[in-house]
């Protein structure tokens, strides 16, 4: 069996990525513009961005954006997990957990307090993300459900970051915030 390995993408890698993503939100094409978008943007920084490499392939990709906590007394820098991705024939195999497990683990050098994300809470609970609200957390959208807007404390956290959440502009301008109701 083919070994995984867990590292920082590399910027020739990005289509492959791109093209994973997609796959694996069952060809959604708002999840490519969301990385395009997100590239070009301030909230990009490649060192954010971490694949799993087989056999000289990309079959799964996590990406955290930079983005703003409005805390009481000052703005913070802060992360956001989104989006989380393995190649649909690949899941359930534990890539993605092996993703945000290592690359979790790389980002505890970092400055940034604080990782948030949308997402379910049965899942990223075993990698230590916990309800945003318990922590005084507001989320920067109504339509996200409270069990699924979550954080993840790094070692820089200290208790006073309590505030809203700022999105980074991609994520309003490809709505992939929250949950829209069904239209049908």
């Amino acid at each position: 069996m083919s070994r995984t390995t867990i590292r920082v993408m590399r910027p020739d890698e990005f289509v492959a990525v791109r093209d994973v993503s997609i796959a694996a939100f069952k060809g959604d094409p708002r999840i490519g513009s969301l990385l395009d978008i997100l590239r070009a943007s301030w909230s990009w920084e490649d060192a954010l961005s971490f694949v799993a490499v087989r056999d000289d392939s990309i079959i799964g990709h996590v990406l955290y954006s930079h983005a703003l906590l409005d805390a009481p007394t000052s703005i913070v820098e802060v992360l956001v997990l989104s989006p989380l991705a393995v190649r649909p024939d690949l899941q359930r195999q534990r890539i993605g957990s092996r993703l945000v497990t290592e690359s979790i683990a790389a980002l505890a050098a970092r400055h940034e307090p604080l990782v948030f994300l949308e997402g379910h809470p049965d899942y990223y609970q075993r990698f230590g993300f916990r309800p945003a609200a318990s922590f005084g957390f507001t989320a920067p959208s109504v339509r996200i459900p409270s069990a699924a807007f979550m954080v993840h404390p790094l070692p820089a956290y200290e208790p006073w970051m309590t505030g809203a959440l700022v999105y980074p502009d991609a994520f309003w301008r490809t709505d992939t915030v929250g949950l829209r109701a069904d239209n049908t």
